[in-house]
């Protein structure tokens, strides 16, 4: 009985390297992909995000290094990975003086489908992504999660294996962000991979099945974001002490019931203390508090988020990188 093998990732990079001059954008960029899932790279200005996103896509060649979409080979065959892919960039890609359904009907004769074909998709992308309602006025009147609706749209007309989306709510408030992120959860629920470069950090926390940080034009750290959270050491128990005179006796309480060392900040009158499970600590905590006649204003509980782990891990390969420059 032949053996069944396994369908390859969705994209495969190993060892990208591309040059502007004397300076690397991508400096031994790794990543993969597995299918039907949403992957965020996340980075500083000027990490290789955007590079990375470019050469993957065949609109910028690299200069060493493999890379593969659904198998295709990048650079032996561009052809087959842009019939493949489906791209959305930083900026709105849409014609404003044309309506949604005129600009998606565009994009769909453009990519070769017949005029009843094209007609259909159009219909059905307007309908998925909210905007039947909106289909023939000028986009030059959407709001900005609107268009950013659109453009998404305008990535899926020939339902791509992959969809590539490059830090797609840039400059969008809270109700636009959120109504992307709604757009974005439903591509990938019906099947469709998605990498997703994007500097707002909570938009990989709510989108992203794994997450990959990029340093200096390559990947520093990669896991789900719950790993990477794990990695600042578990969940911080925070009390604010009523009686800045007790903040000592609190810490010791607190440090007897949780083993770890509790640090005492008296600007804010605060003792905090880091511990592998901050739910089951909470109880014992109260109850260490109340023996000790400790007042408490508030006692939370507050785990990692994905801003420490970027500023903990962007510091961190900086620091390196200047030991190695020494």
């Amino acid at each position: 009985m032949t053996a069944t093998l396994p369908p390859p990732p969705a994209l495969e990079a190993i060892g990208l390297r591309k040059r502007y001059g004397r300076e690397p954008a991508l400096d031994g960029f790794d990543l993969t992909i597995a299918a039907g899932t949403v992957h965020g790279l996340l980075g500083p200005n000027g990490a290789g995000k955007t590079t990375a996103v470019r050469c993957l896509t065949t609109l910028t060649s690299f200069d060493d290094g493999t890379a593969a979409i659904a198998g295709v080979d990048v650079r032996r065959d561009p052809v087959g990975v842009r019939e493949r892919i489906g791209l959305v960039g930083q900026f709105h890609a849409v014609d404003d003086a044309l309506s949604a359904r005129q600009n998606l009907m565009l994009f769909a004769r453009l990519s070769g489908l017949s005029k009843r074909r094209a007609a259909e998709r159009t219909g059905h992308l307007l309908e998925a992504f909210g905007l039947a309602d909106a289909a023939d006025r000028p986009t030059s009147g959407f709001s900005g999660g609107m268009r950013r609706r659109l453009d998404i749209a305008a990535g899926l007309v020939l339902t791509p294996a992959i969809l590539f989306l490059d830090e797609p709510t840039t400059g969008l408030d809270p109700r636009g962000r959120a109504t992307v992120w709604q757009a974005v959860r439903e591509v990938a629920a019906a099947g469709t991979t998605v990498l997703l470069t994007t500097q707002i950090l909570d938009e990989a926390d709510q989108l992203a099945d794994r997450v990959s940080v990029m340093a200096h034009g390559r990947v520093i750290a990669e896991g789900t974001p719950a790993e990477l959270k794990a990695r600042l050491g578990g969940d911080r128990v925070e009390a604010v002490v009523a009686d800045a005179s007790r903040l000592a006796d609190a810490a010791d309480a607190i440090a007897r019931v949780t083993d770890a060392a509790a640090s005492v900040d008296a600007d804010t009158r605060t003792v905090t203390a880091v511990v592998a499970d901050g739910a089951k600590a909470l109880a014992p905590i109260v109850r260490a508090l109340d023996a000790a006649g400790v007042d408490v204003d508030d006692l939370a509980l507050r785990r990692p988020t994905l801003d420490e782990v970027f500023l903990h891990l962007t510091a961190h390969a900086a620091r390196t990188d200047e030991e190695v420059a020494r």
